[in-house]
């Protein structure tokens, strides 16, 4: 195995990638692109149309997700990110190993266009599709525990045992961050709310960087607001395109208890917690205890303020888990965990054989 290889973890959200061994990724880009109208393809329905990365501030309109939810809706955005990131890269390292990471809910059909695209187009030498939740397992250092990921598209749940998943307990969720960003879209712009427009996106994004956190208790922050004087807190405010400055509602403040209480804002759910637990009750009783002293929590969404506190309460306060002694474990780069632990098992001789050459490649075309 070449002594540098190329790690991609490609998410809803954002596209991490880098040297395996580096304790980030050098590039984070978001998994947006957009195409050009140009005279010769007016519209983006065809087929001669211009893709470009990230947003084109002329034509805000013409941006898209090639991959939503965990699943590939437009291949030709995929390659057109992936050979954005190899040529970086090839600046200094030219004929390196890739290692891409998978959603659980990829299809055959997207691991055979992976390989057709990573051997064919990009002409990579070899390369190794890995387990999103099993590289967030590995990030932690362990080979035993249950990954709880919620990141920009998707909420997961999977228990592992000394490296081999259980594929029974795999838990998904189709509510995540996005879910998030449009309920505070819609409650902060109302009638004018557009998931399109670059002043809200943006908006948004501040105040749930800045502004919002899980409470340890729901009905007691609540309590806590509204033993506030209005207008006490100066910096809790955000400015509408007009210039109207108005001040956060409570819940928009708390708006990351969706994952909690999903029911609190009109929503199906399950909880993450309810999850969690349809997750454990998958496997066998006898490695609750294992499984539940290691538990991974990673994923943008737990970078909120008080996520990990809050769904520790919750496995300890449930009446099925409060015998067994649980931990949650939170890296600090935990938004990084599937790439960082994809970083370790770039190099591990236990995977070699799972390496895919593009000569065994070839060789099963002719099959």
């Amino acid at each position: 195995m070449a002594t540098k290889t190329i790690v991609i973890d490609h998410g809803s959200g954002f596209v991490k990638a880098g040297l395996a061994g580096c304790n980030i990724p050098q590039l984070v880009v978001p998994n947006i692109v957009n195409y050009m109208p140009c005279r010769e393809n007016p519209g983006p329905s065809y087929a001669r149309r211009r893709v470009s990365l990230g947003i084109n501030f002329i034509h805000p309109d013409t941006f898209s997700y090639p991959i939503e939810r965990g699943r590939v809706l437009n291949w030709e955005g995929v390659e057109h990110i992936w050979s954005f990131i190899m040529r970086k890269h090839r600046e200094e390292h030219e004929d390196c190993p890739v290692l891409i990471t998978e959603s659980p809910l990829r299809e055959a059909s997207d691991r055979r266009k992976t390989l057709e695209i990573m051997f064919e187009f990009l002409d990579v030498p070899s390369l190794l599709l890995a387990d999103q939740l099993e590289m967030s397992l590995y990030s932690s250092g362990h080979l035993t525990g249950v990954v709880v990921d919620s990141g920009y598209g998707l909420t997961r749940v999977k228990s592992f045992h000394l490296g081999y998943p259980l594929h029974s307990s795999c838990q998904t969720l189709e509510f995540a961050g996005q879910d998030l960003s449009t309920y505070l879209c819609k409650s902060l712009f109302k009638e004018d709310a557009d998931l399109r427009n670059l002043f809200q996106m943006e908006t948004v994004a501040k105040t749930q960087m800045n502004k919002c956190y899980v409470p340890l208790n729901l009905a007691k922050a609540l309590d806590f607001f509204q033993s506030l004087p209005g207008g006490s807190d100066n910096d809790n405010t955000y400015q509408l395109p007009d210039g109207t400055t108005v001040e956060l509602t409570p819940m928009q403040q708390l708006a990351p208890e969706m994952f909690f209480s999903p029911h609190v804002f009109d929503l199906p759910g399950p909880s993450i917690s309810q999850l969690f637990l349809d997750s454990l009750k998958a496997c066998d009783s006898a490695l609750h205890p294992m499984l539940m002293s290691h538990v991974v929590a990673c994923g943008g969404n737990t970078l909120y303020p008080g996520f990990s506190k809050r769904l520790y309460k919750e496995l300890v306060t449930n009446d099925l888990l409060s015998s067994t002694d649980s931990s949650v474990w939170v890296g600090s780069n935990r938004n990084f965990s599937v790439w960082l632990g994809a970083s370790v098992v770039a190099h591990l001789s236990s995977f070699k054989s799972q390496w895919m050459t593009r000569e065994e490649y070839e060789e099963g075309l002719k099959i």
